[in-house]
């Protein structure tokens, strides 16, 4: 029996390993959903009409291109979106020819630009500028009501026109909806109020997480908790609020988001392993972005003006992971940024690829030598930062447009004495168990000068898959095993450096649920509070400005669930 699985180790691991990471670069390969009865065809913009599949006291319609379910169809295409975005536009195109849409009587369309299956798209005019407030209710005592203040299309506060698309609504259940139409003045003009039975996510994805609360007390942040990337419902992404309620889930054409960039009133997000997307509070796509023979891994940032940095690596290449991409998202322009095995050459050297016995197996046969999965650009400097989970090391890289060059790395020196790079490493100034495998490191500048402060999940996990000539001195408490056991903990780390000294000095830390890998601890800088997803462990929290949790959210997935960040949407979504 020994000599059998280890003759099947050869065959069975790469198998497996090139499974878990294809999986990354798939695209869907259906959109088509349940529709209602078809009511007509549009030939010009060969779009059809139907009633939407749902019970509900107000008329909800759908718009579907006829060629849905032809293989390579996406709605992440501009050209889809546009023909949509036309019978949009005819629909309001009544109102000026005799028919009022009014809030009793709303042109109403479920998820038009098949970009989130419980968005239900609105329009209607008043007689005088108002906003809309509502309210959504679900009989179930589980589900509290959920309250927000529109935000129209046209991005006014008051408006005689409504156009904006209802977040909120629960999948699978009956939704009763009070819209609330108040005036300049605050006073109530009207108030209307609708019912409709909304479809169960797309994804199969569960509308309710598992909810416990911590012991702190303190008011929890406003904004709904957005999953990204959760491993086995690829190609989605889930909203929840405070009470463990999905509020929305995104349709995206594969990979996952990893994070998402505000861009004036649109966002921008990862919409599959190769393309970026530009995205309207309606759920409209406004600009695609396709890479080319790139793809991306693991974040995206704002960059130069009017730009944005990914990380990123060249389609079946050996060497992953360690590419910088800028995008232009005005033009669309893709620019390969910086490479680090120009940059880093001589460390890379001293790599190799990933064999099947390592740590990171399911890579086996790439050359992962150095795996960046966090990238923030710093205009002021025109620097990098980036974390190298692979080299449990922080690396800042200046002049990134002109002459690139290592500025200064955060990381256990040890691992880069004999090298020429031992000369970059900041030295503690306290004392500390240095990050390992950390991940979500995010940098902010100080009170002065040469000081500056990194936040990051510090994973506390050691695991070295391209090298054999390196064996670390770990402190006690610093994981070695890809699932842990009962007791052991990541952390949340912050770390404030001097660069004029040269030095790092842990400032701020307290224990979170252990992950060997993915994860982020994400600061509110208003209030202090952190979103900590702790993705091996299948559980995102808040916690308070003193690290102590206020309350945590299970959930389910295959293996693990990237990041989980906290977003309030308002100028997208909400007033």
């Amino acid at each position: 029996m020994i000599l059998l699985i280890a003759a099947l180790v050869p065959v069975v691991v790469p198998a497996v390993g090139k499974w878990f990471t294809d999986q990354e670069g798939e695209v869907r390969d259906g959109w088509a959903v349940d529709v209602g009865d078809l009511v007509g065809v549009d030939e010009a913009e060969q779009i059809e009409i139907r009633t939407a599949p749902v019970e509900s006291s107000i008329t909800v319609m759908q718009l579907v291109p006829v060629e849905v379910e032809e293989e390579g169809f996406t709605y992440y295409d501009i050209d889809v979106q546009q023909r949509i975005r036309r019978m949009v536009d005819r629909g309001q195109q009544m109102s000026v020819d005799g028919y009022t849409w009014t809030a009793e009587t709303p042109m109403a369309f479920l998820n038009p630009f098949g970009t989130g299956s419980n968005g239900l798209y609105l329009y209607f005019e008043t007689d005088l500028p108002t906003r809309v407030e509502y309210t959504i209710h679900v009989d179930d005592e589980r589900i509290p009501d959920f309250t927000a203040t529109a935000a129209d299309s046209s991005g006014e506060e008051y408006s005689t026109v409504h156009e904006f698309q209802m977040i909120g609504l629960v999948p699978g259940e009956t939704n009763e909806v009070t819209m609330t139409i108040r005036g300049k003045w605050g006073n109530v003009r009207q108030r209307v109020r609708f019912t409709i039975e909304m479809p169960d996510p797309y994804s199969g994805y569960d509308t309710l997480l598992e909810v416990t609360d911590g012991t702190s007390t303190a008011a929890q942040d406003e904004g709904l908790f957005t999953m990204m990337r959760t491993n086995g419902y690829l190609g989605y992404g889930f909203l929840y609020d405070d009470s463990g309620v999905m509020r929305y889930e995104m349709e995206l054409e594969g990979f996952g988001m990893d994070r998402i960039l505000t861009y004036g009133d649109e966002i921008v997000t990862c919409v599959s392993a190769n393309k970026l997307a530009r995205i309207n509070g309606l759920g409209e796509v406004t600009q695609v972005y396709p890479l080319g023979d790139y793809e991306l891994h693991h974040d995206i940032n704002y960059g130069q003006d009017h730009t944005v940095v990914a990380l990123a690596e060249k389609t079946d290449a050996v060497d992953v992971e360690d590419i910088v991409l800028e995008i232009d998202l005005d033009t669309g322009e893709v620019t390969e940024l910086l490479d680090f095995k120009d940059l880093m050459g001589s460390y890379h050297d001293e790599t190799r690829p990933i064999k099947g016995t390592d740590p990171f197996f399911w890579q086996v046969g790439e050359q992962d030598w150095i795996h960046l999965n966090t990238i923030q650009y710093l205009p002021e400097s025109d620097s990098l930062v980036v974390s190298s989970r692979e080299t449990s090391t922080v690396i800042c890289v200046k002049d990134v447009h002109t002459t690139p060059a290592i500025d200064w790395m955060c990381g256990d020196p040890d691992f880069w004495e004999g090298t020429e790079y031992a000369q970059y490493c900041l030295e503690p100034a306290n004392d500390f168990t240095w990050q390992y495998g950390q991940h979500s490191v995010e940098y902010a500048e100080g009170e002065e000068p040469g000081i500056c402060y990194l936040r990051m999940y510090n994973n506390n996990y050691w695991a070295l898959s391209s090298r054999d000539d390196y064996t670390p001195d770990l402190d006690e408490g610093v994981n070695t095993e890809l699932y842990g056991g009962d007791g052991d903990n990541s952390y949340t780390y912050v770390y404030r450096i001097d660069t004029n000294a040269g030095t790092v000095e842990l400032v701020e830390s307290f224990p979170v649920p252990y992950s060997s890998i993915v994860s982020n601890s994400t600061l509110n800088t208003d209030t202090g509070h952190w979103t900590v997803n702790s993705g091996v462990a299948m559980v995102f929290g808040e916690y308070d400005a003193d690290g102590v949790l206020i309350r945590q959210y299970s959930y389910d997935c295959t293996m693990q669930g990237y990041r989980t960040f906290k977003y309030d949407y308002k100028g997208f979504w909400f007033q």
